[in-house]
């Protein structure tokens, strides 16, 4: 049976009544913004149905790529539904590659990283084919598309050569670093984590010096077990020497967090600004310093 505090942190207690219809205005701005933007979707990375990818491009010259992983704990939800955040960052100046992955129990939480991993060369050879420069690549994500976000700043892609440390920022949104509540929750059903297994795909016991930039962001409304996760993941990443900032978005819930990070005015919108310039010079330095 699921363990009643640990299911209502992660699963009833992060539900909102108004999640269906903002859902639903998200997916309709995002088709807008296909009718509108420069874009190529389903551009695929590897052999499976859902290794897919949609990409935008940057307004001007590319100042960057933005890689972005959607929510729905691994087991749910599709790309197309978050769209809407591409035209924010277009014209910053960066592509946005919007990225599908399998999802569980189809594979297992490792394999579904290890699927999603299989995107970052892929990206990276799609923006160069634009021929304009790629400059550095963010990974970011939104709640379990967060957990994938430091999952990918932590790999290594030898075949890239002097790109292998291929992540140069990252921006994680409500994500869960450490899956060992979920372990006696109802997600699990799909998950099929145990113990070990929920350490082992845990990017918080992971963290090590040398990585990229990080903003770590969570809405103020949602549950404590959010807030925590992203104190932790915070609290690790700047204890191993990495520059890393947090961000409780006042008001927000675990998908009206969305619509700040999109909003020009909003404070979160100002640290994202403050990541890109730190993931620009991180990339300068390693690549043209």
């Amino acid at each position: 049976m699921p363990n009643s505090d640990a299911q209502f942190q992660y699963v009833e207690g992060q539900a909102r009544l108004t999640f269906a219809a903002l859902l639903a205005e998200y997916e309709a701005l995002g088709a807008a913004a296909v009718r509108s933007h420069a874009c190529t979707l389903n551009v695929p990375y590897g052999l499976g149905e859902r290794q897919v990818f949609d990409f935008f491009a940057a307004r001007g010259e590319p100042q960057g790529t933005l890689m972005y992983f959607h929510a729905g704990y691994w087991q749910s939800r599709d790309k197309s539904l978050f769209r809407f955040i591409a035209p924010a960052f277009t014209q910053q100046g960066l592509n946005v590659a919007l990225v599908n992955y399998p999802l569980c129990p189809t594979v297992p939480l490792a394999g579904l990283t290890e699927a999603a991993r299989a995107s970052v060369p892929k990206v990276l050879a799609h923006a160069a084919g634009l021929g304009k420069p790629v400059g550095p690549l963010i990974a970011s994500g939104h709640s379990a598309g967060g957990h994938l976000a430091v999952e990918l700043a932590l790999e290594r892609w030898p075949e890239l050569g002097a790109r292998a440390q291929a992540v140069d920022g990252v921006i994680a949104l409500s994500g869960i670093y450490d899956l060992a509540p979920l372990v006696a929750t109802s997600l699990n059903a799909k998950l099929g984590l145990d113990a070990a297994a929920a350490r082992a795909n845990s990017p918080l016991h992971r963290v090590v010096t040398d990585l990229p930039p990080a903003l770590f962001v969570v809405g103020g409304d949602e549950t404590t077990a959010f807030l925590e996760q992203c104190q932790r993941i915070h609290e690790a990443w700047q204890g191993a020497g990495n520059h890393s900032a947090m961000d409780v978005a006042p008001g927000a819930d675990h998908f009206s967090l969305l619509q700040q990070f999109v909003s020009p005015g909003s404070a979160l919108s100002g640290n994202v600004s403050q990541l890109l310039s730190l993931a620009q010079q991180r990339f300068s330095d390693r690549f043209t310093g």
